[in-house]
């Protein structure tokens, strides 16, 4: 990615001598810093293909020493003509792994409970997320940080089984503002 980098820098070097009004090298520079940052958010972003099957940024936040349980999150889009389901899942930094869903109830109670498959629509996709399915690893073998990586599987009825790798996000991160996950860790 470096080469691609020094390119486009390379790039701007030139057009930026090109051109003489301040506005117009002004113009060039924001354009490159913007390319620069959309490319290094890609960079960051990865995906995984099983058949029609596409698994968008496996991740899990960060742990603090002492936890026991982690949760790790996902989502998969199903671009085919018939339904899959998430059958299971395991991951390295754990002894024991399960799908869980976590729901609230009328009273504002919520509860988690391990489920036996998560189903993928045809032509739709599921989100793995904080306060819904999340995948619950159990027995963790040692603290995770921001910035981490871990390797684990996803099953699949119809599609089989992908390796995956799963990033840790900061405690608190972007993905957690969105929904609040409970207190078990993950």
């Amino acid at each position: 990615m470096t080469f691609y980098f020094q390119r486009i820098a390379g790039a701007a070097t030139y057009a930026l001598s090109r051109f003489r009004s301040l506005e117009e090298r002004l113009g060039i520079a924001v354009f490159t810093f913007a390319l620069l940052f959309a490319m290094n958010q890609q960079i960051h972003a990865h995906e995984f293909k099983l058949g029609e099957l596409e698994i968008i940024h496996p991740w899990s936040r960060e742990t603090p020493n002492g936890a026991k349980v982690a949760a790790g999150y996902v989502k998969i889009v199903n671009h085919g003509k018939q339904a899959d389901k998430l059958i299971a899942a395991s991951g390295t930094i754990a002894s024991k792994t399960e799908i869980h869903e976590m729901s609230v109830d009328s009273s504002g109670v919520m509860t988690m409970r391990p489920v036996e498959s998560v189903e993928i629509p045809a032509g739709g996709e599921v989100e793995l997320k904080p306060g819904s399915y999340h995948i619950m690893f159990m027995g963790l073998t040692d603290p995770k940080k921001k910035g981490d990586k871990f390797s684990g599987s996803l099953t699949f009825e119809r599609a089989g089984k992908i390796e995956v790798e799963f990033s840790v996000e900061a405690m608190g991160g972007a993905h957690q503002k969105k929904n609040a996950h409970g207190a078990h860790g993950g």
